[in-house]
């Protein structure tokens, strides 16, 4: 059946490319999402399927229930944009001044919606049920993940698979992993508050540039000296904003960063070094320091037997030298909340082609994908509701010859 299932994809893959399109010429922003949730609900209503919407806020999810009882398979996309002005020269660019798709998630949504629709016409054969998670908000603490699962999105389900399309690897190529692939994602804002004046008099002043230049010097000393070297970790500072005249010892200063980590016990420890550091530099200038660390996504960690499962199938669909064992790598998801939940994996599906200027990276203005790899994530993810399904059906059936 599964070449069959395959065949009927790629028959709808022109289909898949015009929803995908049309995404991406009216992307909407994390949390401000309206028409994109509405297009993906009436679509999948159109397929019989259950569907609910306003799930955690702004989400849709589509049920669709096999003809034969079975576990229940639930499969993820994102369906939010970015901030960021379209540069490239081609018939889809994004008709929204300051808003493109610059990381994927109108592929992935389209590619979800293909393979909604291929499972939808065999449904009587299915030997259980499909849940088609379609998320907001993934670009944007605290993100839509969490607030679907809250909401109920995950009840009854059994496992759950997502995929992300990559710009940073060619077409063709899938990345799996065991363990932890992304990472959490913490931020945090540093307000210092000191003694403004006159450039030509300083002694009279509490600076918060000098204090600020030393607080951010000191917070790097926080991973090159107190976290295990063993264990993974960064705190970036992105911005560092105070003043406006070139004689003008300004009030205060603002520093904004990321903290990024795997280790729970490593996260909890830099939030309580970072508060420490902050407060002794600030006191040790004389200024007053206000410190806010906001906990962004948990890490995301991959359950092993579906990691396993995934690289199988993937190993057949595509061959052992195109399936790439990835290294874990420092972005966040908020796939994260879902795989707290349940078992499943994340993995990566390769999207670069020179051929189509496909090799800027993702939230760079030229981003794009090579579009066929919608075919690649629809292909895989039919393949791991088809054996997952099966196996457990089989377990089942084994189970009560047993038995009787």
């Amino acid at each position: 059946m599964q070449e069959q299932l395959f065949a009927k994809l790629e028959k709808l893959y022109s289909e898949m490319v015009d929803i995908r399109r049309d995404l991406h010429m009216n992307p909407e922003l994390s949390f401000q999402e309206v028409n994109t949730p509405k297009k993906v609900a009436t679509f999948l209503t159109n397929l019989g399927l259950e569907v609910k919407t306003g799930v955690g806020g702004r989400g849709v999810t589509g049920l669709l229930r096999g003809g034969k009882p079975g576990k229940t398979v639930a499969l993820r996309a994102d369906f939010d944009a970015l901030p960021i002005q379209d540069e490239k020269d081609v018939e889809y660019k994004s008709k929204v001044p300051g808003v493109m798709h610059a990381c994927g998630h109108d592929l992935h949504t389209a590619a979800l919606l293909g393979v909604a629709k291929v499972l939808s016409e065999v449904r009587d054969e299915l030997e259980g049920n499909v849940v088609f998670i379609h998320q907001f908000a993934e670009e944007v603490i605290p993100g839509g993940a969490k607030s679907m699962v809250e909401d109920g999105c995950l009840e009854g389900v059994d496992v759950i698979f997502g995929a992300h399309v990559s710009s940073m690897h060619p077409y063709g190529i899938i990345g799996v992993k065991e363990g932890y692939i992304c990472a959490c994602g913490d931020t945090f804002e540093i307000e210092i508050q000191g003694r403004g004046g006159h450039g030509a008099t300083p002694h009279l002043t509490v600076d918060p540039v000098v204090t600020g230049s030393q607080l951010v010097m000191n917070l790097q000393q926080i991973v090159s000296r107190r976290v295990d070297p063993v264990k993974t970790a960064v705190v970036t500072v992105g911005a560092f904003n105070s003043g406006s005249g070139f004689n003008v010892i300004p009030d205060k200063a603002t520093i904004i960063g990321t903290v990024r980590t795997f280790d729970e016990e490593v996260r909890d420890m830099i939030e309580e070094q970072m508060e420490q550091v902050v407060e002794s530099t600030c006191k040790g200038s004389g200024a007053v320091a206000n410190f806010k660390y906001t906990r962004g996504y948990p890490a995301v960690w991959n359950h092993p037997e579906e990691t396993k499962r995934m690289e199988k199938l993937a190993t057949s669909l595509f061959g052992e030298s195109n399936v790439h064992h990835m290294e874990a790598m420092m972005g966040m998801e908020d796939f994260a909340y879902y795989v707290k939940k349940v078992p499943g994996t994340f993995v990566w599906v390769g999207g670069a082609n020179p051929e189509i200027n496909a090799t800027y990276p993702h939230h760079h203005p030229k981003f794009d994908v090579d579009e066929r790899a919608m075919l690649d994530i629809g292909k895989l993810f039919i393949s791991a509701v088809m054996d997952y399904l099966s196996e457990h059906s089989s377990a089942q059936s084994s189970l009560v010859m047993q038995e009787s």
